[in-house]
Formats: structure tokens, C-alpha cells, sequence
């Protein structure tokens, strides 16, 4: 796992630079706001990762599983921001909305499973490392205060409806800055969201409720797109027909599709797993 790692860390961003010089992409994205904080983020990671397992002996069977998780995160995220598929939504709502569909729901809960912070912070040279422990514990109270599970869940919720406004998303489309402050958003705030349902110090209640609330407001995004007849926004508008002959209602009303189903399941899936030990205690004594 370990050379895989440095794989991905060193030759993705490697071939990146070489391809974008001999202006052959072949589809990828190799901007260096994207593949300069996937670089410092594993870098970071992998170098805290060892000195963990170096110092103890006990928690290595633990820090092995976070290993996992974060190596398929990682991957997740930068197949997803990397490979064509970000390209091609520059010319598809659709496959846009399937970009940001695994950043927010398939690597942000990923990587709150892998709990990545403590590691990265070994990441770092001992004085930094002192530095930025003490920086945390003096902010603890706002720490605490945006992980909690329903500022979490409404910081999404505005995150998703904010960003899906006309005015913004286009603002987005027509700008590397904007494109970047808005997939930073999305992510950062499902990174918060998935912590937050994933804290088993959390009230299960609680993160169940959250759960279904971001269904419901998700799913209503997505619905109003996917029965919408004209599109929201008017640079996929003036695209006209997508690469795969959708018109561009047709585009946005697939797109309103996979936001409200696929993605609806997930958190009603998450929430029933929640719940399932409470909504089966009664079946023995119902049996007996």
C-alpha cells in the first residue's frame, strides 16, 4: 500500500506537469490548484502514517484499516477531480452533477472514516507539529461547535442550495477561481456532515434525523431540476445538444435524477442502518 502511495503521490502529479507541457491531456485535468493539495494532503499523510507505526505496536491494526480507508479516498477524490469526467462536465450538467456526486458522497465519507487529521498532523516536523496542537486546543470550542451534527447538516444543505442557485453555479462555469472556492465548499462541508454522522459519541437519534433532513432537502434540489423544462443555467444552455445528444433541459433533468434517487438512497440508506438494531429489538418478543 505504502508504494502505491507513493505512486499516486509522485508520478500523478509528475505526469501531469509532463502532459500539460506537451499539451496532450488526453482528457485530464492537471490544473495545479487541484493536484498540488492532493499532493501535500498524501505526502502530509504518509509521512505521519510512518512515524504512527513506528511508535506503537498495539495501534497498528487500526491505523492499518484508517490506511485503508484513506488510500481509497484519496483515489476516489482524485480520479474524480483528475481523470475526463471533470472535463467532460464543463460540457454536461450530468456528468457534472456525477463529479460532485462522488466528491460528496463517496469520498468525504471515506475519508471521515479514515479520520485522516491525527495522522496528517504527524505529517509535520515536531515544532510545527507542537505549534499546531496548541492552536487546535485554544479553537477546541469552534471545532466542536462545527462538527456538531446540525450545523454540519444545514452548512451542506446550504453549501448544495447556495452553489445550485443560477447566479452562482454560472459564476462558477465561467471561472477557475470561483470552480475551485465551489468544489472546496462541497467537499468541506460533506467532510463535516459524515464526520459528524460518523461520531458514535453522537446521539444515534440525532444523526438519523440529520440523515433523512439532508434526503428531503437534497432530494427536493434534485426534483425541482429534474421536472424543470428549461435549464437553470445558461452556460450549458448555450451549449446546445451534449456529447450524448441530450438537450439542455434533458441534461439538467437527468442531472435533477441522480441528485434526488441515487443520492436520496444513500442518506436514507445511512439512516436506516442507523436505526436498523432499534427497528428489529421487538422481533424476538414479537415471535415468542
Amino acid at each position: 500500500m505504502r508504494v502505491l502511495l507513493v505512486f499516486w503521490v509522485f508520478a500523478v502529479p509528475g505526469a501531469a506537469l509532463a502532459h500539460a507541457e506537451d499539451g496532450d491531456s488526453g482528457g485530464w485535468t492537471f490544473a495545479l490548484w487541484l493536484t498540488a493539495p492532493l499532493a501535500v494532503s498524501a505526502v502530509l499523510w504518509l509521512t505521519g502514517l510512518v512515524r504512527r507505526f513506528r511508535r506503537t505496536r498495539a495501534g497498528q491494526p487500526l491505523l492499518r484499516r484508517e490506511a485503508l480507508w484513506f488510500a481509497l479516498a484519496w483515489i476516489i477524490l482524485a480520479l474524480a477531480v483528475l481523470s475526463p469526467l471533470h472535463a467532460a462536465g464543463e460540457r454536461s450538467f450530468t456528468l457534472h452533477m456525477i463529479e460532485h456526486e462522488i466528491i460528496m458522497l463517496v469520498a468525504a465519507p471515506l475519508f471521515a472514516l479514515a479520520r485522516p487529521l491525527p495522522t496528517m498532523l504527524w505529517g509535520f516536523a515536531q515544532p510545527w507539529r507542537a505549534g499546531i496542537g496548541a492552536a487546535a486546543a485554544a479553537t477546541r470550542p469552534f471545532w466542536r461547535a462545527i462538527a456538531a451534527p446540525i450545523f454540519a447538516t444545514v452548512a451542506q444543505a446550504a453549501a448544495l442550495w447556495l452553489w445550485h442557485a443560477p447566479a452562482l453555479f454560472d459564476l462558477a462555469l465561467g471561472s477557475d477561481v470561483w470552480h475551485a472556492v465551489q468544489h472546496i465548499s462541497f467537499f468541506v462541508t460533506a467532510l463535516l456532515f459524515w464526520a459528524a454522522i460518523l461520531d458514535r459519541r453522537r446521539s444515534i437519534g440525532l444523526r438519523a434525523l440529520c440523515l433523512f433532513a439532508t434526503f428531503i432537502v437534497s432530494g427536493a434540489l434534485g426534483a425541482l431540476m429534474a421536472f424543470s423544462e428549461s435549464p437553470w443555467y445558461e452556460p450549458y444552455a448555450l451549449l446546445g445538444m451534449t456529447p450524448q445528444r441530450l438537450t439542455p433541459a434533458e441534461d439538467q433533468q437527468l442531472a435533477g435524477l441522480l441528485m434526488w434517487v441515487p443520492g436520496g438512497f444513500v442518506h436514507a440508506a445511512a439512516a436506516l442502518g442507523l436505526l436498523a438494531p432499534f427497528l428489529g429489538a421487538d422481533e424476538p418478543k414479537r415471535a415468542r
